[in-house]
C-alpha cells in the first residue's frame, strides 16, 4: 500500500552534550516534559534480537533518549505488558490485531504512529504455482483470530477458498464455503513454516516474522495479498502506547525516528527480506481505523 503522509515535527535532544559538558541533567525533547528527561523508555516487540533494534537505539540516543528493547517471543505477551506498565510503547502489531485485544480485553491501548505493511503470503515446497494446487488439497493458515481472517482473504483473492458473504476481517475458517477448491487447517503462527514438510499439506500462509526465522525466501510466495488495496490500512504496522500516553512528546519522536531513519529502514529491510512496505499516516487516522475495526468485531461478539 503506498500512503505517503508526512509528520510534522522535529525534535531536538541534547542529552549527549549535557553529559559531555559535565551536566547532571537529560536534554528533553521539545514539547516533551520535565518528567522524560533522563528516562529509558521501554518498547516491547517480537524480533528483539534483530540488528535493527540496536541501529533504532543510536538512532534515538542522538536525539537524547534513552531506549531499552524489551523483547517477547509470542505475540499475545506484548499487549498485556504495555497494558500493565511493564514497557512503555509496543511495536509488533497491526491495527486488526490490536482491536482485537482492546475488544477482547476492554482495553484502550492506542496508536501513535505506523510502520509497515507486509503482505501476508502464501508457500509451497510441493508446487510453484496457486494454480497447481489441486481440488481437496490442505492448507495450513494461522490461527490467532486477526492473521486468520487476513489469511482467508488472501486465500479467496487467490481463488482457492469462497468465504461466507464474501468474508471480512473477522472471517473464520468455519466461512469458508462447501465447494472451495482446498480444505483449510488452522495451526499456531509459529508453526505454520513446519507445515510445508507435513506430506499431507499442500501449501502454508505464513506471516512476515516467522517466515524470516524459517529462512523462506520471500520472493518464493506464490500467493499474497496486496498492500495497495485500501482495505489493507487496518493491516498497518504501528507504533501503539495506552491511552494516556498518545501525545507524549518523546513518544511521537520514537515514531519520527523510526520512519525517518534511512539506516533504521534499511535494517528492517534486511531483517524482513525486503518485504516491508513502509507507510507514513497521521494518527488520527489510525485511531478512525482502529475505532471502525473495533465496531466491527464487537458486532461480531
Amino acid at each position: 500500500m503506498s500512503i505517503k503522509h508526512k509528520i510534522a515535527g522535529v525534535v531536538a535532544g541534547m542529552a549527549a552534550i549535557a553529559l559531555l559538558a559535565g551536566c547532571s541533567s537529560a536534554a528533553t525533547p521539545e514539547g516533551g516534559s520535565s518528567a522524560d528527561a533522563g528516562k529509558t523508555v521501554k518498547i516491547g516487540v517480537v524480533g528483539a534480537s534483530d540488528p535493527y533494534w540496536e541501529t533504532y537505539k543510536d538512532e534515538a540516543k542522538k536525539a537524547g533518549i534513552n531506549v531499552e528493547i524489551v523483547g517477547f517471543t509470542e505475540y499475545p505477551q506484548v499487549n498485556p505488558a504495555l497494558a500493565n506498565g511493564d514497557v512503555d510503547i509496543n511495536q509488533f502489531q497491526h491495527l486488526i490485531y490490536l482491536a482485537q485485544y482492546n475488544v477482547g480485553e476492554n482495553k484502550d491501548l492506542t496508536p501513535i504512529g505506523s510502520t509497515a505493511i507486509y503482505p501476508l503470503p502464501l508457500y509451497s515446497k510441493k508446487y510453484k504455482d496457486v494454480k497447481d494446487i489441486p481440488e481437496g488439497a490442505t492448507i495450513a493458515i494461522p490461527k490467532d483470530e486477526s492473521n486468520q481472517a487476513r489469511a482467508l482473504l488472501a486465500l479467496q483473492g487467490a481463488g482457492l477458498v469462497k468465504l461466507k458473504d464474501g468474508g471480512s476481517i473477522v472471517s473464520i475458517a468455519d466461512d469458508v464455503e462447501s465447494g472451495s477448491k482446498v480444505k483449510v487447517i488452522t495451526v499456531d503462527g509459529s508453526l505454520a513454516a513446519a507445515q510445508l514438510d507435513d506430506p499431507a499439506v499442500a501449501g502454508a500462509v505464513i506471516n512476515n516474522d516467522f517466515a524470516t526465522k524459517a529462512g523462506i525466501d520471500v520472493s518464493s510466495a506464490i500467493a499474497k495479498d496486496s498492500a495497495e488495496d485500501p482495505k489493507s490500512q487496518a493491516y498497518v504496522n504501528v507504533f501503539a502506547v495506552r491511552a494516556a500516553d498518545k501525545d507524549n512528546a518523546t513518544y511521537k519522536k520514537l515514531v519520527e525516528i523510526y520512519q525517518d531513519s534511512e539506516a533504521v529502514k534499511k535494517g528492517v529491510q534486511e531483517a524482513n527480506n525486503n518485504s516491508a512496505v513502509f507507510a507514513k499516516i497521521p494518527a488520527a487516522d489510525l485511531e478512525k481505523t482502529l475505532k471502525d475495526v473495533e465496531k466491527t468485531v464487537k458486532a461480531t461478539k
